[in-house]
């Protein structure tokens, strides 16, 4: 796997053959996500979240781009150090790298984000219930984008927050934004 652009952009980085539950985002869906997030975010600005960080691959990215706050939250305990390891070999120190259940994790943290990527497994049973958390915990501050990775058996277009969706291949990105009424 590489990173697409920025800082760190050309940097490889090989994860483990035998990820448990990690489908990472392919590199034209990866490139057309920071497409679009370039055209709209600053990324010097943004605290992130990637709540199923698997390879760590969407924080490393962001990072490259200029992300100083970025949170991981990744279940599995090889993969979680994975990408603790992954992350202080490309001098990613700004990282807060946590080994949690997602669904916990948002529960409980007081925080907020302007950005929170979520690319669960897609055998996910209750992924329709991520932007209901997101939004009915105040995850997101306001006008904070959350973009989640799906596939097209789910279907978020009727979701509160939805504005949009873009399709690469089998993988689809909903996106939603919190805009304040």
């Amino acid at each position: 796997m590489r990173i697409i652009s920025g800082e760190l952009g050309g940097r490889r980085f090989n994860p483990p053959a035998n990820m448990p539950f990690t489908r990472p985002t392919t590199d034209i869906a990866k490139e057309g996500l920071f497409s679009i997030l370039q055209n709209n975010l600053t990324f010097e600005s943004l605290k992130s979240l990637d709540l199923f960080g698997g390879t760590g691959s969407i924080s490393y990215e962001l990072f490259s781009r200029g992300v100083q706050d970025l949170t991981v939250i990744e279940k599995d305990p090889a993969m979680h150090e994975f990408i603790k390891n992954t992350a202080k070999a490309l001098g990613i120190d700004t990282a807060k790298i946590i080994r949690s259940d997602v669904f916990k994790f948002m529960n409980e943290t007081k925080e907020k984000y302007d950005f929170i990527f979520a690319g669960p497994p897609y055998a996910l049973g209750n992924i329709e219930e991520l932007p209901e958390v997101i939004f009915k915990q105040s995850l997101l501050l306001p006008n904070g984008w959350f973009v989640l990775e799906h596939t097209p058996r789910n279907e978020f277009k009727n979701a509160p927050f939805y504005k949009t969706e873009r399709k690469y291949g089998t993988t689809i990105f909903s996106i939603f934004i919190n805009r304040p009424d």
